[in-house]
């Protein structure tokens, strides 16, 4: 009785009560261009009452938009300015890293091997590691048994999804699976583990549980056993009422990250980086044949790590591609968290042009038309600069931007795409 309660989603549970930790923003209508920033200030300043906007921070929002960017980013390769690839790509990548505010210094990475499990085809490793000298993270490594030596590898980035109680579950395929895992892959990924998709298809594929997820979710002293453990009858309510609460620390959280003097997003892509550091170890994985692909904010990881590292050969990007200033009216609210914030970045490069730093290794950017979390004109705007800077680069063929007829998700007919371009490029 109490299983089959387990097995089953309340009528409550809807797509996005389920999966995100608040609603999609629904879409806004296109940005306010005000003719100067004295008349800006005029209205900002002026009585609250009288000059409210229908943005989600109302009489805020004029002067917020006036302190955007005008005319082409700074930092971005289309600045005339700008005639090297790898000299701008040391200038806008060393602005990154330096607004991280987070730099922490390499380290072996230690592997241990806790777990070896036969998969039949495969066989999936339970690993920890160091990507700190003080932090070791949790991971799967899923090994293909055919596949001739050494092999190429995939880092698979899980998404963010409001879902914290799992991480790198989400995308690995487990046994006694929680029912409501199974579901979350339903929705997000077309019922596929997408980690055991690219095993299945030659790659070792890692996947760790990001910051905060998985093994690494916050625990408070006073929590119960069922949000400690984990256990299967944990019921659909209990991993709502978890991922709620978790949902409502992110701010606490972020804060306590920015107040110890580092971002959230620091701490996020440096894990990412250190990870191919433990694939380098491994003599099975071939050095040369590394890509990386995620949904969500593990497109947004999947694409600062090709932006950061050279190591990584191609990446796929799903679910996390817009021009940032179109996301200011009306769809921060279910999109940019402390996750994300990387302060100070939006004065120097747009997101497009972040994504661009990955030049000149190929990068595939998918998204879904349907897909509440962004602006259609910023995702627009994106996608034809990536294929500027491309261009400009004289490798126009490595950028591929696709827009499906879809809400946010990551569906097997994306991630046949998406297979196809990682064994064209790695």
């Amino acid at each position: 009785m109490k299983k089959k309660e387990c097995l089953s989603i309340s009528p409550k549970a809807t797509r996005r009560a389920f999966i995100q930790s608040t609603a999609f923003a629904s879409l806004g209508t296109l940005l306010m261009r005000p003719r100067s920033r004295a008349a800006v200030m005029r209205v900002a300043t002026s009585d609250a009452g009288a000059s409210t906007t229908d943005s989600d921070v109302g009489s805020l929002f004029p002067f917020i938009q006036s302190q955007v960017v005008r005319g082409e980013f700074p930092l971005s390769f289309l600045n005339d300015r700008f005639r090297s690839l790898a000299s701008w790509k040391r200038k806008a990548r060393a602005k990154l890293l330096e607004l991280l505010q987070y730099a922490p210094p390499r380290c072996p990475p230690n592997p241990e091997t806790i777990e070896r499990v036969d998969c039949g085809t495969y066989m999936r490793e339970k690993v920890w590691f160091n990507t700190t000298p003080d932090l070791r993270v949790p991971a799967f490594v899923l090994v293909p048994k055919g596949a001739a030596k050494p092999a190429p590898a995939i880092v698979a980035l899980h998404d963010h999804g409001g879902f914290y109680l799992w991480g790198k579950e989400k995308i690995v395929e487990t046994p006694e699976e929680h029912p409501a895992v199974t579901e979350f892959k339903r929705v997000s990924y077309g019922g596929r583990s997408i980690a055991n998709e690219l095993v299945d298809q030659g790659y070792i594929v890692v996947a760790i549980d990001m910051f905060y997820w998985g093994e690494r979710r916050m625990i408070l002293n006073e929590d119960p056993p069922d949000w400690k453990l984990r256990p299967r009858s944990l019921t659909l309510e209990r991993i709502q009422a978890f991922n709620s609460r978790s949902g409502q620390s992110e701010q606490l959280v972020g804060r306590t990250l920015y107040s110890a003097g580092l971002t959230w997003p620091g701490v996020m892509f440096w894990d990412d980086i250190r990870t191919v550091d433990y694939l380098l170890t491994r003599a099975d994985v071939d050095p040369k044949r590394i890509g990386c692909a995620g949904l969500s904010v593990g497109g947004l990881r999947s694409c600062h790590l090709a932006a950061l590292d050279d190591r990584i050969q191609a990446a796929v990007v799903v679910g996390w591609m817009t021009s940032f200033p179109w996301q200011l009216k009306k769809h921060v609210r279910s999109t940019i968290g402390h996750t994300k914030v990387v302060p100070g970045l939006y004065r120097h490069l747009d997101y497009p042009d972040v994504a661009s730093l990955a030049m000149p290794k190929p990068l595939l950017i998918i998204n879904g038309s349907k897909d509440g979390l962004f602006h259609p004109e910023g995702v627009k705007l994106s996608f034809e600069k990536l294929a500027a800077c491309y261009r400009k680069a004289n490798i126009p063929e490595r950028c591929a931007t696709r827009l499906y007829d879809t809400p946010h998700e990551f569906n097997v007919e994306m991630q046949t795409e998406a297979w196809a371009w990682l064994k064209k490029w790695v």
